[in-house]
């Protein structure tokens, strides 16, 4: 029953609930529509991928101090999911972003072109999911998220 007590796991657990549930709200400030399909969602401001990487590594941090092993691992870890967050899958996301518009072109084409009807199977046809990944600002949100969260709850639990 040791894992009730692993803190550092917690600590990334949390920062991973609060930084999905939060977009909520965010998106709604900006955008002034609630779209709760963000909380299962990739993608977004912030990070919650940032938020339970720093979540962990200042978890360590607290627990076994930043010269151990551990915390060199879980930092180098984190900077690896960061830097990919923003490189890799946020590529992939723009790149699906110009396919549904390929298709979407494509498919005005062929309506025009051959006056074809559109059929039911293409109107549900799923387009390609475009929020993969963040921009620097949304990884760099999510990690601060990480890292203040986790000193917070640290603090209280240690009163």
């Amino acid at each position: 029953m040791e894992i009730f007590t692993n803190f550092p796991l917690w600590a990334s657990l949390f920062a991973i609930l609060f930084a999905q549930v939060v977009k909520v709200p965010i998106q709604f400030i900006a955008t002034r529509k609630i779209d709760w399909s963000l909380v299962t969602s990739t993608g977004g401001m912030p990070s919650s991928h940032s938020a339970a990487v720093t979540a962990l590594a200042t978890g360590i941090a607290l627990e076994t101090g930043t010269s151990s092993a551990v915390f060199a691992l879980a930092t180098v870890f984190a900077i690896i999911t960061m830097f990919d967050a923003t490189g890799v899958r946020f590529q992939a996301g723009e790149q699906a972003a110009v396919i549904n518009q390929l298709m979407k072109d494509f498919n005005k084409f062929v309506s025009e072109a051959k006056g074809w009807p559109k059929k039911d199977e293409e109107e549900k046809r799923k387009e390609l999911k475009e929020l993969l990944g963040h921009k620097p600002i949304e990884v760099f949100f999510g990690g601060l998220t990480g890292i203040l969260l986790t000193v917070f709850v640290h603090f209280i639990i240690t009163l």
